[in-house]
């Protein structure tokens, strides 16, 4: 499998993405810099989420206000909830009330903090059906008998028989769907008032079942086609019963992460935002990053057709890697951040916890060395359209530059860590800029 997943990635490195045609968007919902679109607050400034995944996979039980504090005085505002089904359903339609009640108190916790939240329903190789993985409830596994064995890698048991059957029968079976739309409207009829909430990501890192003599790129642009357009559809229309506001977001299949080109069609929602992950296939594979080995130009060239064909905003659900004391892991991080700032409207690095592998903390609760990296000045609202965006890690300078835009009110706000100055226009500032003009931030 590790084979056939390295010659799809040399395949992908071929493959050149035409921009689409924009659609019509909503308003001052977004807005649009270059080829990208950032989500809008309320006085009409672009925003720049930056932050890391949290919830239930690593302490959920101290998961509080100071974590979120903590993440605000860093400079990161965004937080990626992962909540399961199987939690908040554990046995069929019977809603786990006391789960259900400790996802508003994280809401609370976030919202003391100063953090938005994207709701993540996540789900690792299906759920607990298979080899005590979590996501979808047992009771909703339906695999007609086909075989699952573990796997030494944990990705290549998405290809197990019984796993793709299990999602085939969750995109197609009638009841499944409504058991589906119902889990999710138990989730948004608690939050959806509640002001630390951004929005909705639909399922984590899904898949489908591979038809005979495909191979992975045309499985995955049928199964983005034929299983989860509609999906996506569906449930946003459900959740629109209930939420009007609050965004929506959609994941392509689980290889885009790994570079694949997505074919999702259009949701047909003016606040729906697309949410992949960026995962180094090499590293992830315990390798060291390559910074010659084109995957993340790659990644940019295949990840920015389809937001920008769907005037979407673009937030990276995950990245990270799996051992950052490789001797390039720096690296990737530079080279990652900065193709983010240029494809995206933010980020969530997985994961907020502390301890070895993909935690970000070490044991003091600090960003461990080379995840440190992350932590640079940027503007995080900007009263305008944002026409150049960068940090150059040599220098160590940043640069906006920022053009006047009707409808965007109030200040540009910036994060700055102890140590560095603020310029604007060539004159000293403060990390409250107003009015138009080049931004830039470097160290004292």
């Amino acid at each position: 499998m590790k084979r056939l997943i390295r010659t799809v990635l040399a395949v992908v490195l071929a493959v050149v993405m035409l921009p689409g045609t924009a659609v019509a968007g909503g308003g001052d919902v977004v807005v649009r810099a270059g080829d990208r679109f950032l989500i809008a607050d309320r006085m009409g400034r672009a925003m720049n989420l930056r932050g890391f995944n949290v919830g239930d996979k690593y302490e959920w039980d101290t998961l509080g206000a100071a974590d979120f504090r903590a993440m605000r005085a860093q400079g990161f505002t965004f937080a990626r909830l992962l909540i399961r089904w199987d939690a908040i359903e554990p046995a069929r339609g019977t809603y786990d009330r006391a789960y259900l009640a400790r996802i508003s108190r994280v809401l609370d916790a976030a919202h003391q903090g100063g953090v938005l939240v994207m709701l993540d329903m996540h789900q690792d190789i299906f759920g607990p059906y298979f080899n005590g993985h979590r996501g979808i409830p047992a009771w909703a596994t339906r695999t007609d008998g086909l075989p699952y064995e573990p796997q030494p890698n944990w990705f290549d048991e998405y290809f197990q028989p019984g796993v793709m059957r299990a999602f085939e029968h969750l995109y197609t079976d009638p009841d499944l769907q409504e058991a589906q739309v119902a889990a999710w409207l138990q989730v948004v009829r608690r939050v959806h008032g509640h002001p630390a909430v951004l929005g909705y990501d639909l399922l984590n890192e899904p898949f489908g079942e591979i038809a005979p003599g495909e191979d992975l790129v045309t499985a995955s642009a049928r199964i983005e086609q034929t299983r989860l357009t509609p999906m996506y559809r569906r449930l946003t229309a459900a959740i629109r019963t209930v939420d009007r506001h609050n965004w929506v977001f959609v994941e392509p299949t689980v290889l885009v992460g790994l570079g694949v080109p997505t074919r999702l069609g259009a949701i047909g929602d003016t606040r729906v935002g697309y949410a992949p992950h960026f995962y180094d296939t090499g590293m992830e594979d315990g390798r060291d990053y390559d910074p010659d080995g084109g995957f993340v130009p790659a990644y940019e060239q295949a990840i920015t057709a389809y937001p920008l064909a769907n005037r979407m905003p673009l937030l990276v659900g995950e990245w990270g890697m799996p051992n950052p004391a490789l001797p390039n892991a720096g690296r990737f991080v530079e080279d990652a951040t900065s193709a983010m700032s240029r494809f995206s409207g933010g980020w969530s690095m997985y994961y907020w916890c502390k301890g070895g592998g993909y935690c970000v903390r070490d044991g003091s609760g600090g960003l461990r060395p080379v995840i440190s990296k992350i932590r640079q000045p940027y503007a995080q609202r900007i009263a305008g359209t944002p026409e150049q965006e960068t940090f150059d890690y040599r220098s160590e300078t940043y640069t906006l530059v920022v053009k006047a835009r009707p409808g965007s009110h109030g200040p540009t706000e910036l994060f700055v860590p102890r140590g560095w100055r603020v310029f604007h226009n060539g004159r000293p500032a403060g990390t409250m800029v107003w009015g138009s003009g080049t931004i830039t931030v470097r160290r004292a």
